[in-house]
C-alpha cells in the first residue's frame, strides 16, 4: 500500500460502463488503485417519465463517507447528470463532499466543461443516448456555460441502463452524424453509461477533432486531482495527454 494511489469513484447504480472503463485506464498506471460505490439511480430518467431531481444528497455523502475509509487521494462522482441541471449543482456537490470528507472531489460532467476550456471549445457536436426531452436539458445546460450546440444526435432512450445497450460502433455513427456540415470543434458524448470511450480514439483520427467522452473525462479528472501522470494512457482518445 506504501507506494499505490487509490482514487474513489461514486457511480450509478444502473450503470456498467463506468467502472470497466476506470479499470481500463487505472490498468495502464503502475500503482493507481481504483475503489467503486454506488448509489441508486436506475429505471427511467427521461423527463418525459418524470425524471428526478439532482441528486440525494445523503445517499451521496455517505456514498463518499465509505470511500473515505478506504482513504483514496480523490473521489469522483462519474454520472453527468448534474449538466440536465445547469453544472453549478455539481460545483455544491464537490464542496459538500470535500467538507465532509477532507477528501478532494470531482465530477464527469464539470470535468467535460474543464476540458473543453482548456481546448478553447466554443462550438459542439452534443452526442448521447437520451430522449429529446433530455437532450434538450443537456443543451440547455451547455449553453448556459457558454458553449454553442452545432449539431447533435440522441439515442431516445429513458432506461438507465439501456443507455449502455448503445454499441461503440453506434455511437461512432451518431458523431459522425452530428458533426457532418456543422462547424464543430469538438464531439461530447455526454452520459457516463454511454460506452464512447471505445470509438474516441477512431473518431480523432477521421475528423480531427478532440473527443470527450464524459466517462472517460471523470476517470481524468480524478487522476488528475489525485496528481497522477495521465500522458502513458492510450487507446481512449487524447484527453490523456492534457
Amino acid at each position: 500500500m506504501q507506494n499505490e494511489i487509490a482514487i474513489g469513484t461514486i457511480t450509478p447504480s444502473g450503470n456498467r460502463t463506468v467502472e470497466r472503463l476506470t479499470q481500463s485506464i487505472c490498468r495502464e498506471l503502475d500503482g493507481v488503485v481504483p475503489l467503486f460505490t454506488r448509489i441508486p439511480v436506475y429505471g427511467s430518467t427521461s423527463p418525459e417519465k418524470g425524471g428526478s431531481g439532482p441528486y440525494d444528497w445523503s445517499a451521496m455523502l455517505r456514498a463518499a463517507e465509505l470511500l473515505s475509509h478506504a482513504d483514496p487521494q480523490a473521489i469522483c462522482w462519474n454520472g453527468s447528470k448534474g449538466g440536465e441541471f445547469g453544472f453549478d449543482v455539481d460545483e455544491r456537490l464537490c464542496a459538500d463532499i470535500q467538507a465532509a470528507t477532507g477528501i478532494p472531489a470531482v465530477t464527469s460532467a464539470l470535468a467535460v466543461v474543464k476540458l473543453l476550456r482548456m481546448l478553447d471549445v466554443e462550438r459542439v457536436a452534443l452526442v448521447t443516448p437520451y430522449t429529446q426531452a433530455g437532450q434538450a436539458k443537456c443543451i440547455a445546460g451547455f449553453e448556459g456555460k457558454g458553449f454553442t450546440i452545432v449539431g447533435e444526435r440522441h439515442g431516445g432512450l429513458t432506461d438507465n441502463l439501456s443507455f449502455g445497450s448503445v454499441s461503440p460502433e453506434d455511437i461512432a455513427e451518431m458523431a459522425r452524424a452530428a458533426v457532418d456540415g456543422s462547424s464543430a470543434q469538438a464531439i461530447v458524448f455526454f452520459c457516463t453509461n454511454f460506452n464512447g470511450a471505445a470509438a474516441a480514439e477512431i473518431l480523432e483520427k477521421e475528423t480531427g477533432l478532440p473527443v470527450i467522452d464524459s466517462t472517460a473525462a471523470g476517470v481524468h479528472a480524478v487522476l488528475r486531482a489525485a496528481d497522477v501522470d495521465t500522458s502513458a494512457v492510450k487507446g481512449f482518445g487524447s484527453l490523456f495527454a492534457l
